[in-house]
């Protein structure tokens, strides 16, 4: 009994188009990572940038 080569060519896009959608995802996961924390640095930022504003103009 032998399997026709267009089952096996559907298989193998089938397997093939599943790791891409594995290995899109995980990078789109570790670039929206990088991004949230480089926005939380950013905030961060504008704190302490605020906090030191205000015991300036409290001291004043």
């Amino acid at each position: 009994m032998s399997i026709p080569i267009w089952v096996i060519a559907v298989t193998a896009g089938i397997v093939f188009s599943a790791f891409m959608a594995v290995k899109t995802g995980k990078a789109e996961r570790e670039e929206e990572m990088e991004s949230i924390e480089r926005e939380g640095e950013l905030y961060m930022k504008r704190l302490e940038q605020e906090k030191e504003q205000r015991e300036n103009s409290a001291e004043a």
